[in-house]
């Protein structure tokens, strides 16, 4: 098994090499593209660019405008204002897709019912003129054990393992990910994570949306942060990891003291819990010594780290407050 999944490795690499052709232009451009459905804003402004090679992780919460923004590099929606180039070209034109050798797994994607997964598989094979082989997908996904399986006795998590197969049956250079490891148990996830490190090992563009801060660890290059339809923040994975560190400090405090302690530069969130304030930063020593200054007392005070979940969200809270 080791010496077949090494060759099926080896194997994948050289196709994934051999396809892979330089360019002056990113992959990916996106120039303040806005997008709108009615009166709501789901993208505002938005300028990125993506490189050939690259991994990049398209993180925020739900209704971030994650979904909005891979459709549009997709070529599946027009943007309202701005932008979108994809290798140089339009990427609502057909031959320009085909040329960009594109393979996506969308959130809302679904396959056909009474058929069985190799079927399936062995169908969506054939539109391609080099496609993977069949045995390579299915264990790719981890799907060996069900390919005679209908689809739709599949689980959860087994649907997208095989959304993610009929991702890879053209032999994409350039791979699309929407929350990909939703309905996934632990397992299977980390299992799945795993199969995208080889992938971006081999060469291939990967650009993966999600909301849980845990799929991007040790996994994309980059993480771009939406929040509001805006980018809140661009870097790598330790870059965001820094910039949304930070502590909670929490003591007893009337409620009038809330609008003073919130005008301190070193609170960057504020929440009241009962008898309780919590105040959010990224230096509790220097916080500290601002309320001594200000003369405001912290009877049973607590000061805790906060999780990078706690920390994320502080940070998307903060830039949704701006105006």
């Amino acid at each position: 098994m080791t010496e077949t999944l090494e060759r099926r490795g080896m194997s994948m690499k050289v196709r994934a090499e051999a396809a892979l052709t330089q360019s002056p232009q990113p992959v990916i451009c996106l120039d303040q593209v806005t997008k709108c459905y009615g009166t709501v804003q789901a993208l505002r402004g938005v300028s990125l660019r993506i490189e050939a090679g690259e991994s990049v992780a398209l993180l925020g919460p739900n209704g971030a405008g994650k979904t909005t923004a891979i459709s549009l590099m997709l070529g599946l929606l027009r943007p309202s204002t701005g932008r979108v180039l994809l290798n140089g070209g339009d990427p609502t034109v057909p031959a320009v897709r085909r040329a960009a050798r594109l393979g996506a797994m969308l959130q809302n994607a679904r396959v056909i019912d009474l058929v069985r997964v190799r079927e399936l598989l062995d169908v969506f094979r054939s539109y391609y003129a080099q496609s993977l082989p069949t045995d390579e997908l299915l264990e790719i996904a981890q799907l060996r054990e069900k390919q005679q399986s209908y689809t739709q006795h599949l689980s959860g998590g087994e649907l997208q393992r095989l959304l993610f197969a009929l991702a890879l049956v053209g032999n994409p250079r350039l791979l699309f990910l929407d929350e990909p490891t939703a309905g996934m148990d632990v397992a299977s996830r980390r299992r799945f994570l795993e199969r995208i490190r080889e992938l971006h090992r081999d060469g291939r563009t990967i650009v993966l949306t999600t909301h849980n801060l845990a799929d991007v660890e040790g996994l994309s290059q980059r993480v771009i942060v939406l929040n509001e339809g805006r980018i809140v923040a661009d870097g790598s994975s330790e870059e965001i990891r820094a910039m949304a560190s930070g502590q909670f400090v929490s003591f007893l405090a009337e409620e009038q003291n809330d609008q003073l302690l919130a005008a301190i530069p070193g609170v960057l969130r504020i929440e009241r819990q009962g008898p309780r304030v919590v105040l959010f930063t990224r230096d509790s020593d220097a916080l500290l010594k601002d309320l001594q200054r200000h003369g405001i007392a912290t009877p049973h005070l607590e000061i805790r780290r906060a999780s990078l979940e706690e920390a994320f969200l502080a940070l998307t809270r903060r830039e949704e407050e701006q105006p």
